[in-house]
């Protein structure tokens, strides 16, 4: 179509960070809980294998967090160009965060499966918010392959909220988070 510029496609590779030390019942999202350096590691070993494998970049971009970080530190001692990229953050869930999900109350719960995608939880962030930082994200990157070391909660925001998912924006519709240390691939065409 004339005068439109012409769509790319970018590759995210994102894997989610290894399990946290501690979170087990809990709302995490901004708490930097530890990994077990063995864990991260094994993930760091299996991104090095996938870009071997795929000819793949040889950099990562991760969050600030230090279960996604650490991944990075052991990527950056084989060689790899590792970018920290405060986008990549987890949802930001305000005064729930950390807790245990035995102590927030059912009512807030309610009252943001209600408006999953405008209601901030706990006073944090909104999915709303966290869909524009995916965005920029996105809009950011070259065409081609992007690594990241992320969050089940961005890398969600991006299945549904970016790539435009099927199904409605409801809590019954939103997917499980893809579990730790796993890749979630997604192609994304945006705007040259």
């Amino acid at each position: 179509m004339a005068g439109r510029p012409p769509a790319v496609a970018v590759e995210l590779w994102c894997w989610r960070h290894p399990r946290a030390e501690g979170a087990a019942g809990r709302c995490i999202g901004r708490t930097d809980l530890a990994v077990d350096p063995r864990r991260a590691k094994r993930l760091a070993h299996r991104i090095r294998a996938a870009a071997r494998r795929h000819g793949l970049p040889h950099a990562v971009a991760v969050s600030p967090l230090r279960r996604c970080h650490d991944v990075g530190r052991w990527l950056r001692r084989w060689g790899w160009q590792v970018t920290v990229d405060v986008r990549l953050h987890e949802i930001d869930f305000g005064a729930w965060d950390g807790q245990p999900w035995s102590r927030i109350a059912w009512t807030e719960v309610e009252a943001w499966q209600a408006d999953l995608l405008d209601h901030p939880p706990g006073g944090g962030e909104t999915l709303r918010s966290l869909a524009v930082r995916v965005q920029s994200v996105v809009d950011s990157s070259a065409p081609g392959p992007r690594l990241v070391v992320t969050h089940g909660g961005w890398v969600n925001a991006l299945r549904v909220v970016v790539a435009g998912g099927d199904g409605p924006l409801d809590a019954a519709h939103w997917p499980a988070p893809v579990r730790c240390g796993a890749l979630w691939r997604q192609d994304v065409r945006r705007s040259a």
